[in-house]
Formats: C-alpha cells, sequence, structure tokens
C-alpha cells in the first residue's frame, strides 16, 4: 500500500496505518479491554444485542431496526470495542448509521485502536454524515492509537469536501501530529492536490518540516506528484 515514507522504525508503522486503524487484527487485545455487548445484564439483553451487531456486520438494515426497536442498547460495542454505528461508518453504510444516530448513539466512543466514527466517516469521504457527527458532539481533535485523527484520514485519501468541513468546525491546517506530520503532508505525499489546495487556501504552512526534516513539498517530489509539486512550488513563492 503507498504510504508517506518515513525513516527508522517509524516507516513500517505508518506504511500501514490506514489499514491497521481499520483492521481486525486487534482482537486478543480488545477481547480483555473491550466491554462485553453494551454490558448486558441478561441472557436476553445479550442475545438482543449480538443480534443488532450481527445485523450491521452484514449490511441488514430491517434487521439493525428490528433489533433496535426490541431494546437492544445503542452502543453495544463487539470485542473490537466497536459500536454499530462505528461498523455502520466502515463499511460505507449512512443508512444503517443513520439508523444508530436516530437512536441517540454516542458519537465519540472509540474502538480499541482509538478509531472513532468520526474518523470512519472522513476515511470514506462521507461529508453529510461526517457534519451529522460534528452536530451531534463529535470530538474533531480526537487522535487513535497511531496518532492519527479525522482531517489526516481525509487528507491522505483526498476527500477535500471532509477535510473544508473540518476545517470550518475548528481544525487547526497547521496541526502537527505523530512524526510532526501535518494534514498538507498527508495530502501531498499521496498526490492529493485539491486537498492539498484547500488546506493552503486555510493558510497550512508548506515550510513546516516533519521529524526528519522533510516538508510537504520534499514528500510531493519524492513521489513524482507533479500537479502536487507544482501547487506547492507556487504555494512557496506566493506569502500568505
Amino acid at each position: 500500500m503507498r504510504s508517506i515514507h518515513l525513516p527508522k522504525c517509524v516507516s513500517p508503522l505508518l506504511r500501514t496505518s490506514r489499514r491497521l486503524a481499520f483492521a481486525s487484527t486487534v482482537a486478543l487485545a480488545a477481547a480483555s479491554v473491550a466491554p462485553p455487548l453494551a454490558y448486558a445484564t441478561s441472557d436476553a439483553e445479550l442475545a438482543t444485542n449480538a443480534r443488532l451487531l450481527a445485523s450491521v456486520r452484514n449490511d441488514d438494515a430491517a434487521g439493525v431496526g428490528r433489533a433496535l426497536s426490541e431494546g437492544a442498547a445503542v452502543n453495544s460495542r463487539n470485542r473490537l470495542g466497536e459500536t454499530g454505528l462505528l461498523i455502520a461508518l466502515k463499511k460505507n453504510r449512512p443508512d444503517i448509521a443513520q439508523s444508530f444516530l436516530a437512536a441517540g448513539a454516542d458519537v465519540n466512543i472509540p474502538a480499541v485502536n482509538g478509531v472513532t466514527p468520526l474518523m470512519a466517516a472522513a476515511y470514506a469521504g462521507d461529508a453529510a454524515t461526517t457534519r451529522a457527527l460534528i452536530d451531534r458532539g463529535a470530538d474533531v481533535a480526537a487522535v487513535d492509537r497511531l496518532g492519527k485523527n479525522a482531517i489526516t484520514y481525509a487528507a491522505g485519501e483526498g476527500r477535500t469536501e471532509v477535510v473544508r468541513l473540518l476545517l470550518a468546525h475548528g481544525v487547526d491546517p497547521n496541526g502537527v501530529y505523530h512524526n510532526n506530520l501535518t494534514a498538507l503532508m498527508w495530502a501531498a505525499g499521496y498526490g492529493q492536490t485539491e486537498t492539498a489546495r484547500a488546506l493552503i487556501d486555510a493558510g497550512a504552512r508548506v515550510d513546516l518540516v516533519d521529524d526528519r526534516g522533510k516538508s510537504a513539498l520534499d514528500m510531493a517530489r519524492e513521489f513524482k506528484h507533479a500537479p502536487t509539486v507544482e501547487l506547492l512550488e507556487q504555494a512557496q513563492r506566493t506569502p500568505h
């Protein structure tokens, strides 16, 4: 999987960050940390919560609706600590996610790996659901165990509309995250020119460098993203 190249021991971690953040490889850790199916207090409740999670896992919107109407806990979690809302967004099912939101799901419950519903929606480029989550109090600054947040996921995937939405809700265009990476660096490293343009227009600095001294322009050059290089060179010549 393509990624921004980083030095030393952090390179393998960030090369696979997008895969790891949404994968299920933390099952053993989750089993000892995550609460069992939203604290079910009886076998009947446990069964109802399990049906809710099974339904969302199987893309069964009707099943989700039935389980919720029968009293399933809306914030039920699987052994990875993922709520039904997060599972729906990871599966790119905003319709099912809306059912959870309508039932009052907590939008800030992270999985064991720290991924939140907002990060999943941003990664998928789902601007409507991103907006709905923010309107319900989603924390735009939350970071996962890889030190990434919603805007870095969105920037690396070229989700320009989501990036603009997050910026409009107070995310710093010059926020510095794990390994001193900025959202602009994530966009530049993946050749997401329009997303980089949106960040620059919002005030993102092109002179910032990561923990090995490389700028967004250096990253775009390294991976030969010519349109992004041209944009960043122009921004470098043009004072804000």
